[in-house]
């Protein structure tokens, strides 16, 4: 039977397509070891974090020099008292080393330390001592761990990192899950800076896991060639690159999705892996709706709000917040400008956003396609404008993210037109204070490509039209196409009046390109 795409925990090499964990994670990591680092490997979920790191235990074993042993620390999830949560940490571990290491090198029965101020340390100082091999904890899941048993976990272990020359203590310790180390720094009592005293002392970047690059998405793909036949084309994969940008978890759930749920045995083009894109979407599967859980947090709003909206340069956003979207993997910094991760999470985060105004949308838009099946963009664009006069001023102001709600709503509005037959690509970063879509379309043998351009007047701006269609010149230009819309909500306190709302004129561009603006 053939192997699978892992879409479920850690990868197991004779049941999944598997590359080389320890080309994820760097090569200088085992010298972090050799010098006695304690140190902090973060990187979003389901990115290959826990195949690698359980890959690199072995090593260590293997290598003989060391006694190394993984653990996850997950047991130990949301419970807030320091006993019990600490009992669940020291059993984890124990448990963990017997299938790591031989008799003779597991650790001591627990129970003997639970009357001790700090089990964990008692538990490891002693275990030290009766081993012949430095000791290696690699413990997952840290994240699991919150508030006090956070704090007494990565108290004890800083205070036996600092008595490592008179006391026996593990001689290398890797905490690792999503946080980057300038949490862990201050949670354990030191400062949050990255240079002042701690036990997690790395003096270069938090270490972290690579994604997949092109190269070894066509690697991995070709594993499931070889074992069955079935092949991808190139187009396809340069498409899964596209949308991914190597994300470990989408790179294998997209081919799942063709292979296991489409049950498609032919080869694999752009069009299976634009479908699966889609059920993946719609699925939620636990990766999407574990992300999009954190969009109801203020720090991942501060920071993707004004991307949707465009209201402030990245220099405006917390840089710790910053931080904190990059170590969940919603946002990349490119060439000093903010975006959303990949193609698919640029999609996921509107859509999840917009998904509450589209239940309000019920009923609102009817006859808005020709009879050859296209969309007649005028009177969609009415219908929207009726639609906003009615219900737009409450949207904003009960909006949970006002800066770009009316961003949102539109996008809510285009979503629920196009999943009858159509995509939306869209634009939008810090600081550009524009929102491009472009809506492909198709019915039959119609084909279309609307583009839109969106713009908010706030107040102690000028008027936005100029600067909008000389944006929407410029989208235009580089998709090749002779028209758009630009729309311009009006944000302004003492604007026009909501009854006024949804005038339409007619506009060219700086290169002759036809324009329809429509003020809302």
């Amino acid at each position: 039977m053939p192997r699978q795409f892992n879409t479920a925990g850690p990868n197991d090499p004779d049941k999944h397509y598997t590359l080389p964990p320890l080309g994820r994670i760097p090569a200088d990591l085992k010298s972090s070891v050799e010098s006695g680092d304690y140190f902090v490997l973060h990187a979003p979920r389901q990115s290959g974090k826990t195949t690698s790191m359980k890959a690199f235990a072995d090593m260590l074993n293997a290598d003989g020099r060391w006694a190394a042993v993984y653990a996850t620390l997950e047991q130990a999830r949301a419970i807030a008292e320091e006993a019990p949560a600490m009992r669940k940490v020291v059993d984890a571990i124990a448990k963990a080393s017997e299938a790591y290491l031989p008799p003779e090198e597991r650790a001591p029965p627990i129970g003997q330390f639970a009357g001790e101020a700090n089990w964990l340390g008692a538990f490891l100082t002693a275990w030290c001592r009766q081993l012949r091999r430095p000791l290696v904890l690699i413990l997952d899941e840290i994240d699991s761990l919150e508030g006090v048993p956070l704090m007494a976990v990565l108290s004890q272990l800083r205070a036996g990192y600092l008595t490592r020359d008179k006391i026996k203590f593990p001689e290398s310790v890797c905490l690792f899950g999503m946080r980057n180390i300038r949490d862990y720094k201050a949670a354990s009592g030191g400062s949050s800076n990255v240079g002042t005293s701690s036990p997690f002392n790395v003096s270069r970047d938090a270490v972290t896991v690579a994604y997949f690059n092109r190269e070894e998405i066509a690697e991995l793909y070709g594993q499931h060639t070889a074992e069955t036949g079935q092949t991808f084309t190139e187009a396809a994969v340069d498409r899964v690159w596209q949308l991914t940008r190597g994300q470990p978890f989408l790179v294998n759930a997209l081919a799942d999705f063709v292979v296991r749920k489409q049950k498609w045995t032919g080869p694999i083009d752009v069009e299976h892996i634009d479908t699966a894109k889609e059920q993946l979407i719609l699925a939620r599967v636990t990766h999407i709706d574990s992300l999009m859980a954190r969009l109801r947090e203020d720090r991942v709003r501060r920071v993707l709000e004004p991307m949707l909206a465009g209201t402030q340069p990245m220099g405006a956003v917390d840089e710790a917040d910053i931080e904190y979207c990059k170590d969940l993997g919603l946002v990349v910094e490119h060439k000093s400008e903010l975006d959303i991760a990949n193609d698919i999470y640029r999609e996921v985060i509107p859509r999840q956003m917009a998904a509450t105004w589209q239940y309000n949308m019920q009923g609102s838009f009817a006859d808005w396609q020709r009879a050859d099946g296209s969309i007649d963009l005028p009177v969609l664009m009415a219908q929207f404008s009726d639609f906003w006069r009615r219900n737009g001023e409450w949207m904003v102001r009960d909006a949970h993210w006002p800066e770009a709600a009316h961003q949102i709503v539109f996008m809510a509005f285009l979503q629920k037109i196009v999943n009858g037959g159509g995509t939306i690509a869209r634009e939008f970063g810090v600081g550009r204070g524009r929102l491009d879509l472009l809506v492909q379309w198709q019915a039959g043998a119609v084909v279309q490509q609307l583009v839109f351009e969106v713009k908010v007047w706030r107040d102690g701006e000028s008027n936005p039209l100029g600067e909008g269609l000389r944006q929407l010149d410029g989208y235009l230009a580089r998709l090749g196409l002779p028209q758009g819309t630009l729309v311009i909500f009006d944000a302004r306190k003492r604007g026009v009046r909501w009854s006024k709302r949804g005038e339409v004129s007619a506009a060219q561009t700086a290169s002759g390109r036809t324009v329809a603006v429509w003020r809302l």
